[in-house]
């Protein structure tokens, strides 16, 4: 077996807001949660199968991390593939989160992006 990416984690503000966000915006689906001691962690991925990869949520006690969470600039983007990119993209521009750039269709890949902030 080769190397793979499995999962990458993103530690955030409001956990609830954030699992709002990636289940009914982006269409991921939640797939645990675990708490241990001073954090809370939520599972998230695509229906099983689905390009593989696992997105985590953590919120921290506020005692173990600075509040608000600041990334600077080492989290720049997170691909996640929808059926509908322009219509997650209204989805989410309607429901208030900031977009950064409409959908549209790259050049070099097969493929339409769009760029929106999560909470």
């Amino acid at each position: 077996m080769g190397s793979t990416v499995g999962q990458f984690c993103i530690a955030v503000n409001d956990l609830e807001e954030s699992v709002r966000f990636y289940t009914e915006i982006m269409g991921l689906v939640e797939h645990g949660r675990t708490e241990i001691p001073n954090v809370n962690e939520v599972h998230l991925a695509g229906a099983e199968g689905e390009h593989g990869g696992r997105l985590q949520l953590a919120k921290f006690n506020p005692t173990m991390t600075p509040q608000p969470i600041d990334h600077g600039r080492a989290l720049w983007k997170i691909y996640i593939y929808v059926d509908d990119a322009v219509a997650t993209w209204e989805k989410a521009v309607a429901a208030g989160y900031e977009s950064h750039m409409k959908p549209e269709r790259l050049e070099r890949w097969p493929v339409i992006v769009g760029f929106i902030s999560d909470p």
